[in-house]
């Protein structure tokens, strides 16, 4: 981790039918892109083992009962803690200020660690995370597929994690310089997919937008259309809003006025414009609903219960089960907000 402190995960082993079946959960948890950043994240569970949970609660995706994950409740269900700062990509390190980047290792260190605990033995497998976890399970998607023989069934599952490079309400671009921060910190450059870093910049290939493209592994993209987590933290950050005008609206989108609704309308359509080649794939999926919300597969009022966020009478764990086992119906957008009134709307204080 951060602080040089062992790595760390949580399993709950299968059983009957999904004995040999794993769901591989990548956390999430924002990024460091500054030295005093990570020196500051070094001294919580982002960035340090000693401070992480023994236990953890396994809901949503990961819930271990039928009624609450109708596909996955029996399988061999892990969570990869998140202690690097870089969605399991960096590998570099500062030896002045005591800080080890080593997201890529911790990685490949966890994946060698699970194939020797039966993992090798999948045959049927999917790699998920959510937010900064949902950019690592993009990143690794091929490489998970690469443990695996041609006969194992094998995806992977991104939610919450399609962070756009758009303008913030300044006109400046708030989520690329961090980005850049943390690609250049972190020594990611390097664990970056070639075939995107040879037509771009380093910094737009940690975007999920310039790199759905390149995966070869089915993919699936939950995410909602004004996810909440951009909203307060890349398009209205108090940085880029210094009198406040947003300072309602970004924390509750009851208090948005109608040119700031027009600004979040516009973020949804650079997503689905962004999303237009990938949405025509066969062999992909996505469930984009028109809520502001963020991560939305670990929660179980919005995977899977009585009153889940649906599109077409489908909810996230139907969509997602009836792709991963093509079942068919795989592709879901939304209509624009606020048409929807099936969304668990996030209000802060």
């Amino acid at each position: 981790c951060l602080d040089g402190s062992l790595p760390g995960y949580h399993l709950h082993r299968g059983y009957g039918s999904g004995a040999n079946s794993w769901l591989i959960q990548l956390e999430g948890g924002g990024w460091c892109d500054t030295i005093r950043n990570c020196v500051y994240r070094k001294k919580t569970r982002r960035g340090s083992s000693t401070y992480m949970e023994r236990q953890i609660p396994f809901t949503g995706i990961l819930s271990n009962k039928a009624a609450e994950n109708p596909d996955f409740f029996n399988w061999n269900r892990v969570k990869i803690r998140y202690c690097d700062g870089a969605s399991f990509s960096g590998d570099s390190q500062n030896q002045a200020a005591q800080l080890y980047f080593r997201g890529q290792r911790i990685w490949s260190a966890a994946m060698e660690e699970l194939m020797s605990k039966g993992m090798r033995y999948a045959n049927q497998a999917l790699l998920s995370g959510c937010s900064a976890g949902g950019v690592a399970s993009i990143l690794h998607c091929d490489e998970f597929r690469n443990l695996f023989s041609g006969y194992t069934r094998v995806k992977c599952l991104s939610d919450g994690g399609m962070f756009l490079d758009a303008m913030d309400v300044s006109g400046r671009r708030t989520l690329r310089r961090m980005f850049r921060g943390v690609v250049n910190l972190q020594g990611v450059r390097k664990n970056l997919p070639g075939s995107c870093t040879n037509r771009l910049n380093p910094t737009l290939c940690f975007f999920p937008q310039h790199l759905i493209g390149t995966v070869k592994t089915p993919l699936f993209l939950v995410n909602a259309a004004y996810d909440t987590w951009q909203v307060l933290a890349s398009l209205a950050p108090p940085s880029a809003d210094p009198r406040g005008y947003w300072s309602r609206c970004r924390k509750n989108h009851a208090y948005c006025t109608a040119p700031q609704i027009n600004f979040l309308q516009d973020f949804r359509y650079q997503m689905l414009r962004a999303l237009t080649s990938f949405s025509r794939s066969s062999k992909d999926g996505l469930f984009i609903n028109s809520c502001f919300s963020h991560c939305q597969t670990e929660r179980q009022d919005t995977w899977f219960a009585p009153v889940s966020p649906h599109i077409r009478n489908k909810g996230i764990a139907e969509s997602v089960g009836n792709w991963y086992f093509n079942r068919g119906g795989a592709k879901a957008i939304d209509c624009p907000y606020p048409c929807d009134n099936t969304c668990h709307n996030l209000v802060f204080r």
